[in-house]
């Protein structure tokens, strides 16, 4: 598992922040579980930005214009990286073997979270699971609790 990079008393909205899209999301996502979750979100003020894994804005759209299509996504995602079978690793382990949070901005009430997902894993069958992406969550801090507001995912991902 990884660790929080945020101090909890030098920067607790970075570790909160860290902590529900590190943390809770990957567990939640390696059960299959949408209710451990789903109090992130502001549903009233969701969108889900895909970017089609292109720099160039004009190939993005808005595809989840609802919490609950980014959700039936989410769950549908999560049953089919459950059947993958890794070599030597749990399904937890390789999520957390791929993902990292390590940039978080915050201005105010608005926080930009810079999630990365990169490397390549072993599969049972001899394939592999690989490839870089990242996602940008946006959230407000609402009745002084961070929510997801929206991102913009299948963001390419280039690394030095």
């Amino acid at each position: 598992m990884q660790h929080n990079p945020f101090d909890l008393q030098a920067d607790p909205d970075r570790h909160y922040i860290w902590d529900h899209l590190i943390r809770i999301d990957s567990d939640a996502w390696v059960l299959g579980d949408w209710a451990a979750i789903e109090n992130d979100f502001a549903a009233d003020r969701f969108e889900g930005i895909r970017c089609n894994h292109s720099h160039n804005p004009d190939d993005w759209v808005i595809a989840m214009a609802r919490v609950e299509d980014y959700r039936d996504g989410w769950l549908a995602a999560s049953r089919d990286f459950l059947k993958k079978q890794f070599v030597g690793l749990t399904h937890r382990e390789a999520v957390y073997r791929r993902c990292r949070l390590t940039q978080i901005d915050i201005n105010g009430d608005r926080a930009l979270a810079h999630k990365k997902f990169s490397g390549t894993l072993p599969l049972a069958d001899g394939s592999t699971l690989s490839g870089s992406r990242q996602t940008l969550y946006r959230l407000h801090r609402i009745e002084g609790v961070w929510k997801i507001v929206g991102f913009l995912g299948q963001l390419p991902l280039d690394e030095a």
